[in-house]
């Protein structure tokens, strides 16, 4: 039996690239992961818009 990874919210906020697409998984309030699938075009929109944010 093949080991499965708890499917909780604690734990890192994760980004892996799969095949065409942009992976992000961020744990969510009361479990669980919310999963987001974006292009590179998008990922770039969206690291400008949180150095806006963040500084």
């Amino acid at each position: 039996m093949a080991a499965m990874k708890p499917r909780t919210g604690e734990g890192p906020i994760e980004v892996a690239k799969e095949s065409r697409v942009i992976a992000m998984r961020i744990p969510a309030d009361g479990g669980g992961r919310l999963v987001i699938e974006m292009n590179a075009t998008e990922a770039a929109e969206l690291l400008e818009a949180l150095k806006a944010v963040v500084g």
